[in-house]
């Protein structure tokens, strides 16, 4: 429910407050007054075009605020990808309210330049109109309508035929024979190219198994192959370091033990020499075994050819493998092995595939049964209540002024054959309301209805029947008085009533016989200071009411008969005086 509405330099508007009440609430004025102003204001809030000569002649900026209360409800997310309704909507998107109370704001700058918020998130513009699709219906002749979308009137259907549970069970049902469907489709069209991977994966397989590959095999090989390879280089220089120990005129052995003793010496002498001299001794011992370390590695290096041709021969294998399954040949050889696992699982997995082709036609054979079965039984359930509702529209519109208009549900089976499916997610039924507005004229989509005023009264015949399955708490009626007058206009403003029991109801009108059923009247008056003209809005009670009813009887808000006369249609229809 809309509590309340902040308004500034809006077109005409250059800054009001309004606060609104539940029940039926009626927007008056003269003509040209700025009536559709505030529904324009509204209109932007809710996500409608924004553009710079929205902007009061004179400011920079255009903004609307609006707070809305959200009754509590409970399991918030039964179907998370497709909310149905505003708390819902906020629980996927993750903002929080308080107060169970939402505040929706937006500007427009004379730059271009808009935005928009939800409680403070700053949201795009389709995610605000997406939002307060669940918060307010606009009806007018050039207003969205969520009714006159063709895949709305599925879901009225469904709601009147108490049915949504069904529905959305078989959706489900639907959507796991479309995954069947897929698998088996994927299968079928690559069965070819699958026979053709699985045959190089088997081969894969195999050349790797008989290569009996080892952890970091390739590392071990290429250093053992390095060091064969350098055989003469690296005696060379082993022989050089043994010489430099023990062989040269200045062996470093020899030397050493000449320093080992004098040290020693020395320390016999002075004993703060005694560190050193035990630091020369340990060094004298690391070097000497250092020294027969090299002596024995170079009594034991020979150079093996047949070794080097094996180790050459098998890097070479290795390498061959790394061309094929890995990165490129400096790749780790971790890169073959993981090669080969995932081969090995995939031909695993595979390996069955004839027998899960074959139960995948088996499980969809089943499934489409059950499917198509369930879409007939909820299509005769949608059949046996479109005749109950055309016939409860066509009663209202009766009541409405539109005694010749017929109403019917088009429900349309889907083509296709049995075995294709010939069913959606919703069903087998196409779904579309219908109407001929006039004797002799064929039933057409409601979205050929051409006058405002009849489009408007359809609307209110729909939203009488829908009240309890609408989950749309505001609802905003603009040219319903379009054409009528009379008792129709009192058959217009009684229903307005009665459907402002369970939501929260605006019209504007110029019909006194409307505007006295409203619990809550706003006048929108125009006035001109100098060279500026501006839009002001207010709300009316006690006799500023019964001189606006008098007005839009007579035209003359001063006479005394016309404002008797108001008092007495106030008191009989609305309560009051």
């Amino acid at each position: 429910m809309l509590e309340d509405l902040s308004i500034k330099d809006f077109a005409l508007i250059e800054s009001d407050y309004l606060e609104f009440n539940k029940g039926f609430t009626v927007l008056s004025g003269e003509t040209g007054a700025g009536k559709s102003i505030l529904i324009g204001a509204l209109s932007f809030l809710l996500g409608g075009k924004a553009d710079v000569h929205q902007i009061r002649t004179g400011a920079t900026e255009a903004s609307v605020t609006g707070t809305f209360y959200l009754p509590p409800e409970e399991n918030l997310l039964e179907n998370p990808e497709e909310p149905l309704s505003a708390r819902q909507w906020l629980e996927v998107h993750g903002i929080n309210i308080e107060n169970d109370r939402v505040i929706l704001r937006r500007y427009i700058r004379d730059t271009g330049k808009s935005g928009a918020w939800i409680d403070n998130v700053p949201v795009t513009r389709a995610d605000l109109a997406q939002f307060s699709s669940f918060l307010v219906d606009i009806h007018g002749q050039h207003e969205h309508q969520s009714l006159m979308k063709v895949s709305e009137h599925r879901k009225f259907l469904d709601a009147r035929a108490g049915i949504e549970n069904e529905v959305a069970n078989f959706t489900k049902m639907y959507a796991l024979l479309v995954e069947k469907r897929k698998q088996l489709q994927e299968y079928c069209a690559t069965e070819g190219e699958l026979e053709r991977k699985i045959e190089m994966l088997q081969f894969a397989v195999q050349e790797i198994s008989q290569a009996q590959l080892k952890k970091d095999e390739d590392v071990l090989l290429e250093e053992e192959e390095n060091r064969l390879s350098s055989f003469e280089k690296i005696y060379s220089d082993v022989e050089a370091i043994n010489n430099l120990f023990t062989e040269s005129d200045n062996a470093i052995l020899g030397s050493l033990k000449k320093l080992r003793r004098e040290s020693t010496h020395v320390a016999e002498l002075d004993k703060t020499l005694a560190s050193l001299a035990s630091r020369v001794e340990s060094s004298f011992y690391e070097l000497s075994d250092i020294c027969d370390e090299f002596q024995t590695y170079a009594q034991n290096l020979v150079f093996d050819p047949n070794r080097l041709q094996e180790i050459q021969e098998r890097l070479s294998l290795i390498y061959n493998l790394k061309k094929k399954y890995a990165t490129s040949v400096n790749a780790p050889l971790s890169e073959v092995l993981v090669y080969f696992n995932n081969a090995q699982k995939f031909l695993d997995e595979n390996s069955t595939e004839n027998n899960l082709k074959a139960k995948l036609t088996s499980e969809i054979s089943a499934l489409e049964k059950q499917v198509l079965q369930k879409a007939l039984a909820i299509s005769a359930k949608r059949k046996e209540t479109s005749k109950q509702l055309s016939a409860e529209v066509e009663k209202i519109l009766a009541e409405l002024g539109m005694a010749s208009t017929r109403f019917s549900v088009n429900i349309q089976e889907k083509s296709g054959s049995d075995i294709e499916q010939k069913c959606g997610p919703y069903g087998i039924d196409n779904i579309e309301f219908l109407i001929s507005a006039n004797p002799g004229s064929p039933l057409l989509p409601l979205a050929k209805i051409a006058s405002g005023g009849e489009l408007s009264r359809v609307m209110l015949a729909l939203k009488t029947i829908f009240a309890r399955h609408d989950t749309v708490e505001t609802l905003i009626f603009d040219e319903i008085d379009t054409g009528i007058g009379g008792e129709v206009a009192v058959a217009v403003g009684r229903h307005l009533k009665n459907l402002a029991q369970n939501r929260q109801i605006f019209c504007i009108t110029h019909l006194a016989s409307i505007a006295v059923y409203a619990d809550n009247q706003i006048k929108i008056e125009k006035t001109i200071s100098g060279q500026i003209t501006a839009s002001n809005v207010y709300q009316i009670e006690g006799e500023q009411r019964v001189s606006e009813i008098a007005r839009m009887l007579s035209g003359d808000s001063d006479n005394e008969q016309s404002l008797e006369h108001a008092r007495t249609m106030l008191k009989k229809f609305s309560g009051g005086f």
